[in-house]
């Protein structure tokens, strides 16, 4: 008996349990596995993804892109919410409808360098726990946190299978007077086994020559391959890929680490998936995907945007 089904049993009502993929493991958790044989292309699960990467069997994903909440130096609530539709609900998801919430568990913490890393070591301990040894993460961070972040990577990859730093630049947003204007992002990537990881060169969109008149008509007709920082603006306001959520990344650049890092019909898994932008580059690709948030709003948004996919609610 488990510790679950012990805590189950102290209060009278025994929790159940599956043992279909994942031991001792209470349903609602042990369904994302489905992900992995499900006939539909993708799976969107509402919910902390701690206890559903802990879920997921051991080297089952090819890719891991995501892109965590960066530490801004404010004290960030987490909850554990239980939510059902009701007219009258306290939270209104995509298209205006309303959720009633209840509050299972709750706690905080200053998203500080400590607490920060607190919070995402675990979560980035089981993702390469989940890789398999071709598999990739792709780890969306910024300047504040990206060199701390890359020690705790280090530690649990190895300094060996660190593979690139990419910087994602951009020009766009506001511009402060006292500093130089922050305009990029840091992408650290890392592989599960240096002998092994998957990157297909010949699949990666092919960008023009800053002087293509030093080099030869074919190459600068073929364009050459991106170097390690890329330029793609953000999502516009009025953009048609825009849906509302406010850290919505492009669309094109999911899709270039998904063109390279995997392969057809294997898994790419976005434990902070917010607005689905991994998922809708999966799909287009011919990928299955898992996509994992704890925000019901950002369910709603990938469901209206990814509508074959499958929706697992608490």
């Amino acid at each position: 008996m488990t510790a679950r089904s012990s805590a189950g049993a102290s209060t009278g009502t025994a929790t159940p349990t599956c043992r279909r993929h994942c031991g001792n493991r209470a349903p609602s958790q042990c369904r994302t596995n489905d992900a992995l044989t499900s006939q539909a292309t993708g799976r969107i699960v509402e919910g902390d993804n701690l206890p559903v990467l802990q879920s997921l069997p051991a080297q089952s994903v090819q890719l891991v892109y995501t892109d965590p909440p960066f530490n801004t130096g404010n004290v960030r609530a987490y909850q554990r919410l239980r939510t059902t539709r009701d007219n009258e609900g306290d939270r209104v998801g995509f298209g205006g409808r309303r959720y009633r919430s209840q509050s299972t568990s709750e706690h905080s913490f200053g998203d500080a360098f400590e607490e920060y890393i607190e919070f995402l070591a675990p979560r980035l301990r089981e993702i390469w726990r989940v890789l398999r040894q071709d598999g990739t993460l792709y780890l969306h961070l910024d300047a504040r946190e990206v060199h701390y972040v890359k020690v705790l990577l280090d530690d649990i990859f190895g300094r060996d299978c660190f593979l690139n730093e990419i910087i994602w630049a951009y020009d766009f947003g506001g511009r402060p007077k006292r500093r130089w204007p922050a305009k990029h992002d840091n992408i650290l990537v890392y592989v599960k086994d240096r002998e092994q990881y998957v990157f297909n060169r010949d699949e990666i969109d092919r960008i023009p020559y800053l002087a293509p008149g030093l080099v030869g008509k074919e190459k600068a007709e073929r364009g050459k391959l991106p170097t390690d920082v890329w330029w793609h603006t953000i999502v516009g306001t009025s953009a048609r890929e825009r849906t509302g959520y406010p850290t919505q990344k492009p669309v094109a650049l999911a899709e270039r680490i998904i063109r390279a890092s995997s392969d057809a019909d294997e898994l790419v898994l976005d434990p902070f998936a917010g607005s689905g932008t991994v998922g809708a580059a999966a799909e287009e690709l011919g990928r299955h995907y898992l996509l994992v948030d704890s925000n019901p709003e950002a369910v709603d948004v990938m469901r209206e945007r990814l509508p074959g996919a499958e929706v697992v609610r608490p």
